[in-house]
């Protein structure tokens, strides 16, 4: 026979116990943006997540039109916020992916494409 108060009380206890959060890095704002349309030359990528990640860890691959791929430099952060990751790139003219993953400082990591266009000469 259960006492319905010991019922009560342990779904209590339930409620009352501590939720460990997961923080993956979600990708909030990217340049340029998915789906976007930039001109020919030298474009600078900037990507900023919702949380802190691990630079050293991190990566970002670009994928050209002709489907090679090619690992991009990521330059030193400068914000102090260790939310974003930057680079640049010389692009032609075609459709291309890139490619990121980075290791969020709760030890996930995470990964996502933005695709964009680059038109002109």
């Amino acid at each position: 026979m259960t006492i319905p108060w010991l019922r009560t009380l342990a779904a209590l206890a339930a409620l009352a116990a501590p939720v460990r959060a997961e923080a993956h890095a979600i990708l909030i704002q990217s340049d340029p943006a998915i789906g976007a349309t930039v001109e020919a030359g030298k474009v600078a990528i900037n990507l900023r997540y919702n949380s802190r990640i691990d630079r050293g860890r991190s990566r970002l691959t670009l994928t050209r039109p002709d489907r090679t791929q090619t690992i991009l430099s990521i330059g030193a952060d400068t914000t102090g916020f260790d939310d974003s990751l930057t680079s640049t790139a010389e692009l032609t003219r075609g459709d291309y992916v890139l490619r990121w993953q980075v290791l969020a400082v709760d030890g996930h990591i995470t990964r996502g494409d933005v695709p964009f266009t680059v038109t002109g000469p």
